[in-house]
């Protein structure tokens, strides 16, 4: 399956692939509005069907019990939470120098047999982080 998003006239029902100010069938000012759309493919690889996900309030989810995977510290256990959620992504900022990436190299070595993990960072090369986990490695 693959979620897509269009947007939707809300005065005539024009779809478009991007956001428009002015729907072309109708004239409509700032009528669109977005709706994810998701496909599912046969076993050919053509679309087979489109089931649209209407937008909905808040309060009609229930909330359900959510497994959580400790980060080993118990402080960050408890901003997150109780732990980290299977899927979720955790955007951490701060200063230069605080231990942004030793934290999270720390993190990943604790969770690393409950899963994959992905490291991105928009700061440091992957020869920096390299150097970093090894260096933490060896402090064991």
């Amino acid at each position: 399956m693959k979620n897509k998003t269009i947007f939707v006239c809300s005065e005539c029902g024009n779809e478009s692939a991007k956001w428009l100010g002015k729907c072309p069938a109708c004239n409509s000012w700032n009528s669109f509005y977005e709706q994810k759309v998701i496909e599912s493919k046969s076993s050919s690889g053509k679309n087979k069907t489109k089931e649209r996900v209407e937008p909905q309030k808040l309060d009609t989810y229930k909330a359900t019990k959510t497994l959580r995977t400790s980060t080993g510290f118990e402080e960050l256990d408890r901003v997150l939470g109780g732990g980290l959620v299977k899927g979720s992504l955790i955007l951490l900022g701060g200063e230069p120098g605080i231990g942004k990436s030793t934290l999270i190299l720390q993190i990943c070595d604790k969770v690393q047999g409950e899963g994959k993990v992905l490291y991105v960072s928009g700061e440091e090369s992957a020869e920096q982080i390299k150097l970093r986990a090894d260096r933490l490695r060896n402090k064991k």
